[in-house]
């Protein structure tokens, strides 16, 4: 098993994007290297045992990583995005931001109830959002049987609120300094 420094080492570091501060984790430069991208799916697609029925992806990045590993895994992705983005009928819910709240959606006919799902993205850092898509997919009547990160940003919390939520959670990367 590696420890994935080479993943690890993909990743641009940007100061204070973007507001002062802040440490930017940019995944732009893992995308341009063929090797590590292929390397980061693979082992995105092993955090969890499975099987899955399904792959949800969390807009936008997670789009990316959630399409390659619904290849990976054979399955089919479902796309968890914001209000008002996707045409049809929908099944939404709202969460809260830091100042204000906001709302994802996916269309109500994506899932089959009690289809086992890998939720993915590329960041974890307060959990907000992932904890939503959680909510969303439950609602729906899926079963979330993992969810997988390519950077966890464990001070910030979100991984131990989504295992706390009682989803196995992983991460390729942990970034302690956020």
């Amino acid at each position: 098993m590696t420890d994935n420094a080479d993943i690890a080492a993909l990743i641009r570091t940007i100061p204070d994007f973007p507001k002062p501060g802040i440490q930017f984790r940019d995944i732009t430069t893992l995308l341009l290297d063929a090797k590590g991208l292929a390397a980061t799916v693979e082992r995105l697609a092993a955090l969890h045992p499975g099987p899955f029925d399904m792959v949800a992806g969390i807009e936008a990045r997670g789009f990316i990583f959630g399409a390659a590993v619904a290849q990976a895994l054979g399955t089919g992705l479902v796309l968890i995005r914001k209000d008002g983005k996707l045409p049809g009928r929908t099944v939404a819910v709202d969460y809260a931001l830091e100042y204000g709240e906001d709302r994802i959606e996916m269309h109500e006919d994506a899932l089959v109830p009690g289809c086992r799902v890998l939720l993915i993205d590329d960041l974890i850092a307060t959990g907000g959002t992932a904890l939503a898509a959680i909510r969303l997919l439950r609602k729906a009547g899926a079963e979330v049987g993992g969810a997988a990160f390519v950077i966890d940003l464990p001070d910030l919390g979100g991984a131990a609120k989504i295992a706390a939520d009682g989803v196995p959670v992983a991460a390729l990367v942990p970034f302690a300094d956020g």
